[in-house]
Order: C-alpha cells, then sequence, then structure tokens
C-alpha cells in the first residue's frame, strides 16, 4: 500500500512540475495556456511539491497571491493528512 502512494505521489508531482513548466513556455509563447484551475487540481490530487517547485524555478505564477499561499497550504495540509491517516493505521 505504502509503496503505490509513494510512487502515485512521485508521478503527480513530476505532472504538476511539467505542467508549470509547460504553462510558463506556453506564455512566452502567447500561445493556448493551461487553465490556473487545472494547475490547482494537479496540487489538490497531491502535487504540491512538484508544482511549489516548478512555479518558483520557472518563476510562473509567482506575482499571485492564491498560488504563492495557496500551493504551500495545500502541501502542508494533505501531506500532515496522510502522516496522520499512517500513523493511526500503524499499531
Amino acid at each position: 500500500m505504502i509503496k503505490w502512494l509513494i510512487i502515485y505521489v512521485l508521478i503527480i508531482n513530476i505532472i504538476a512540475f511539467a505542467a508549470m513548466q509547460i504553462d510558463k513556455s506556453r506564455a512566452k509563447k502567447h500561445k493556448w495556456r493551461i487553465p490556473e484551475k487545472t494547475l490547482f487540481i494537479f496540487v489538490l490530487l497531491g502535487g504540491g511539491i512538484g508544482g511549489t517547485i516548478g512555479m518558483y524555478i520557472f518563476r510562473h505564477k509567482t506575482k499571485h497571491w492564491y498560488f504563492v499561499i495557496g500551493f504551500p497550504l495545500i502541501t502542508i495540509i494533505e501531506y500532515a493528512g496522510i502522516i496522520i491517516l499512517y500513523l493511526s493505521m500503524t499499531p
């Protein structure tokens, strides 16, 4: 169970990181963009670390307070929940 959770978290974080890079690249080229809602969905699905790292590495969405505060806050809440759930399952 834990193995699959770790694999899932790695994959969703890679996806969130890549989405930030792709959206930044498209913004520079004035092409169709990834909706902000989609970026938040990736973070809500567990990709907060990748999304936050991507935000700062690519300097993308860092002027929007709801990204700067939202991504890390969602990440902290999710990982705290995972830790609490794991500890409650451990004998």
